[in-house]
């Protein structure tokens, strides 16, 4: 496995996150040189994951390729008391068959982002069904009701005179007792989770250890570009969304939304989103580069072949009224060399012969991807996939190789 050094370390990690706390202790831990236990939690209180969930992926699998023990953590405890950070009432307690349920679905959907076999998948249950009421008041001995009410959905709400259940002050405790029993070096988070995730360090200094690195990572806004991306506010993106659905809802967000998705969601580097940018400041079409963005997207979710397929299904719906339900797919071994358009049509059988080719060229009736061809000496370039049509219904995918 490739070594890194630690300014390299703290590089990959301190991208795209929005606080450190604290970077000299990260750095103390990283000069340690052995493996950081990395945690990060998510309550299975919806079934499915979406690219909002994937920042925090994005940033774990960022720690394991940097050869770092990554914990993912299925709250399924935690769960069913509900999560109060950012609300303002009291949140619904899931049933413990619900949460077993939501918590296998995460389980196999989180293979999508990350190698399974080089993480360690844990539930908070393991121990805290282990724990009985006195080890619970115990844990809850460390906190103070002052320190509670300094969050601000807590403060909002007791000064709003709006109920707060005793078993909400639980939650942030036991999230931070988590990382006690699993000794986390680091966790990571949303911005919302800063508060509980700081208790997480203030119970590891009271059980003896040395307290967790917090990394907090930006809330992925959501399609409207306003919100957080939320399932229930209708403004996501599942990562188990069919392929074309995925690429079409990718495809509406704004432009300058679509740099926000290109820093939190993308593998480029820093120096290739700062050249797409400077590509588009020089005139390059936007939807191109979202195009670049969306295909990137799809193929890690499902595969680059059904992201050429999603992507040549967008073009077509939106630029030509639609694909035929089949097309044909005609495979081209050129070695990098372009192809005659002429000699194309004729291999896909799209014309008799080349003669009759140049003809319909030059009558305007033949489309690359959309955009209708004059010049009888068009190539393709070998780029694939390109979608050519010949009038109405002739139609052929072809694919380089």
């Amino acid at each position: 496995m490739q070594t890194f050094s630690v300014e390299e370390q703290l590089a990959v990690i301190c991208r795209g996150a929005s606080e450190v706390l604290r970077e000299d202790e990260l750095l103390k831990k990283i000069e340690l040189g052995r493996p950081l236990r990395v945690k990060a939690g998510f309550d299975p209180t919806a079934p499915d994951l979406h690219l909002g969930h994937t920042v925090l992926l994005n940033k774990m699998r960022q720690f394991q390729e940097l050869g770092h023990e990554v914990l993912f953590l299925i709250g399924d405890f935690t769960g069913m008391i509900g999560d109060p950070s950012g609300k303002n009432a009291t949140r619904p307690s899931l049933s413990a068959e619900e949460v077993s349920a939501n918590a296998e679905t995460y389980r196999a959907q989180v293979s999508r982002v990350l190698d399974t076999s080089r993480i360690k998948i844990v539930f908070n249950s393991d121990w805290m069904n282990r724990v009985d009421a006195v080890g619970l008041i115990q844990i809850a001995s460390q906190h103070t009701v002052a320190r509670m009410l300094e969050r601000d959905d807590f403060r909002t709400r007791y000064e709003g005179k709006k109920p707060i259940s005793i078993h909400e002050f639980l939650y942030p405790l036991i999230q931070g007792y988590d990382s006690v029993a699993m000794e986390a070096d680091v966790e990571l988070g949303g911005t919302d989770q800063k508060f509980n995730l700081l208790v997480g360090r203030q119970l590891q200094q009271a059980y003896g250890q040395t307290p967790q690195v917090v990394v907090t990572m930006p809330l992925l806004e959501g399609l409207d570009g306003v919100q957080k991306m939320s399932k229930s506010l209708g403004n996501y993106i599942g990562i188990t969304d069919p392929p074309s659905e995925m690429f079409g809802k990718l495809m509406s967000i704004s432009d300058s939304l679509m740099w926000r998705y290109y820093e939190l969601l993308s593998f480029r580097s820093e120096a290739q989103i700062e050249k797409l940018k400077s590509e588009v400041d020089a005139g390059r079409n936007p939807r191109d580069v979202k195009f670049e963005l969306a295909s990137e997207i799809v193929a890690r979710f499902h595969n680059a072949k059904a992201a050429d397929h999603a992507l040549l299904d967008f073009r077509e719906r939106f630029s030509q009224g639609g694909l035929p339900a089949e097309i044909q797919e005609c495979v081209i071994r050129q070695d990098g060399k372009d192809l005659p358009l002429v000699s194309a049509l004729k291999r896909a059988d799209l014309t008799k012969s080349t003669s009759e080719a140049r003809r319909l060229i030059a009558q305007g009736a033949v489309k690359v991807d959309g955009v209708r061809v004059k010049d009888v000496n068009q190539v393709l370039t070998g780029v694939s996939p390109v979608v050519v049509r010949v009038g109405k219904r002739r139609v052929a995918r072809f694919v380089f190789e």
